[in-house]
């Protein structure tokens, strides 16, 4: 639940402590979660936008909440909601169980995911040292997922990825200027070398801060926040992914999502 005096620490995990700025004693190091979830998510068809689609008569949104929560090292999750949405959104996770040790504040929006992403970092403490950004589109991901990228970053590592190896030979095509056209392959790149990258993605807090505040592209932005840690010339490692981390966007992901909330709830009472 949310605290006016501000986020409580979290319970449990000891997390590396950092020097204090006045020259006392060193202050535990924090992890906070940001959560853009301003799309509409038109894949998904009309109605709701994505983040609050239901599964299982619950918003996504609340789902991916949880399953951040649900990591102890984790104190703070920061919801970036629709521009002219968050005080639903407030409401919406007002009325669901979250876990007592973990805070979350909620924040207007961009136009474009880079924006809200950059929002989301503003609300940050100061005391936040590492930052995970996660899509709300991905509900279902494990805590064991959250905590491999955490521990990784708190390990030295300036941007973790989650990721899992791709199943399909992947073709480089010329893309078509009439949808449905045949495409001219390119080139066949080595199936063994690539990753299907998921989130949530995680960051030292400075790293992440001067990729939002020096990086810039057009359109519709960055889409995947360890690309612009790349741009910086910074390292990005990879930690494994899971299968369940998938990304809701089609008909069909609703439908494979409903069947893993159907197998956790026979397997664990989930």
């Amino acid at each position: 639940m949310s605290s006016p005096d501000g986020p409580r620490p979290p319970a449990g995990a000891q997390a590396p402590a950092t020097p204090s700025a006045s020259g006392g004693p060193a202050r535990p190091a924090r992890t906070a979660v940001v959560i853009p979830a301003a799309g509409r998510g038109v894949r998904l068809g009309p109605g709701a936008p994505k983040a609050l689609r239901t599964l299982s008569g619950t918003p996504m949104l609340i789902h991916a909440v949880r399953a951040m929560a649900a990591s102890r090292a984790v104190s703070l999750v920061v919801v970036v909601a629709p521009p002219d949405g968050a005080h639903e959104v407030k409401n919406l996770l007002d009325t669901h169980a979250l876990p007592e040790r973990t805070d979350y504040v909620v924040v207007p929006g961009g136009m474009t995911r880079q924006e809200s992403v950059r929002l989301g970092l503003g609300a940050l403490p100061e005391d936040v040292t590492t930052v995970l950004v996660h899509d709300a589109a991905r509900p279902l991901v494990p805590v064991e997922t959250v905590d491999a990228v955490i521990e990784a970053v708190r390990g030295g590592a300036p941007a973790v990825v989650p990721a899992v190896p791709l199943a399909d030979t992947v073709k480089e095509v010329e893309p078509s200027a009439v949808p449905g056209d045949p495409e001219p392959v390119l080139a066949t790149p080595v199936r063994a070398r690539l990753r299907a990258v998921q989130t949530p993605q995680g960051f030292d807090r400075d790293t992440l801060m001067r990729a939002h505040a020096t990086v810039t592209l057009d359109g519709e932005g960055a889409t995947d926040d360890a690309g612009m840690v790349e741009r910086l010339g910074e390292p990005v490692v990879v930690v494994p992914g899971h299968e369940e981390a998938f990304k809701v966007t089609r008909p069909l992901d609703l439908v494979l999502a409903e069947a893993v909330l159907a197998r956790r709830r026979a397997n664990d009472g989930f």
